[in-house]
């Protein structure tokens, strides 16, 4: 894993397949947004440790890449787990998650992320704080929740507009091959993923994480909504 300082508060961890953020707030309060494929809890306790204090983890959606190494940080570290009330049943295991309708030219590319991914399944979290649309998360001088439907039901984006920090989940991705921002791949439902594009491209952002490719760390409004007008998601 590695640990990469994007600004003196937020900090990139990037794993096999996909990766999560540390925020952090004073001296010690830190919020992890997503929490990296399973196997992952002990090495994200330990990087977090020399900044501070993992007190909650805010889970974007669903997938494994995301929500693996939940139950071991929160266990390591006393954090409160978080999702969207859509998505929570899902990660708790009570109930299983839709997968997503493929587009012909994404399914090698699922069979590799797979292939890369742990086997074996993984914890699930048993306690999960449910949030919805426009609901503050106090970190990041108030994180709005934004529902940002599409790539599962209850996927989410999480906005600091004190910071003009965006993080999307997988809603939205930038490309492996030149970087460029583009609408997040495997999604259950595309036209949906396209509306929730819009939606975040709309707010004022500046720097923008993505669940997969690198991050824009300037300008990351414009650069969102130039590409969100490609698929027809802004005017």
């Amino acid at each position: 894993m590695d640990v990469i300082e994007l600004l003196p508060r937020l900090h990139l961890l990037r794993f096999p397949v996909g990766q999560a953020y540390l925020w952090r707030d004073g001296d010690d309060d830190l919020t992890l947004i997503d929490a990296g494929p399973a196997g992952s809890g002990e090495r994200i306790a330990a990087s977090a440790a020399a900044l501070g204090r993992v007190r909650r983890v805010v889970l974007t959606h669903f997938h494994e890449d995301h929500v693996g190494g939940a139950r071991e940080v929160a266990a390591l570290t006393g954090a409160e787990v978080v999702a969207h009330a859509l998505e929570a049943p899902v990660v708790r295991g009570e109930v299983p998650g839709p997968p997503p309708v493929f587009e012909d030219w994404e399914r090698p590319l699922h069979a590799d992320a797979v292939r890369r991914l742990p086997q074996g399944g993984f914890d699930r979290p048993a306690r999960v704080t449910e949030v919805s649309d426009g609901d503050v998360l106090d970190f990041g001088g108030g994180a709005r929740v934004v529902h940002a439907p599409g790539h599962t039901d209850g996927s989410i984006g999480l906005h600091l507009p004190r910071h003009g920090v965006l993080f999307t989940g997988d809603a939205v991705a930038a490309s492996p091959v030149d970087g460029s921002v583009m609408l997040g791949v495997f999604n259950v439902d595309r036209d949906r993923s396209v509306g929730s594009f819009g939606r975040l491209a709309d707010l004022d952002t500046d720097v923008a994480c993505f669940g997969h490719g690198d991050p824009v760390t300037g300008g990351a409004g414009e650069a969102l909504r130039a590409s969100a007008r490609t698929y027809g998601a802004v005017g």
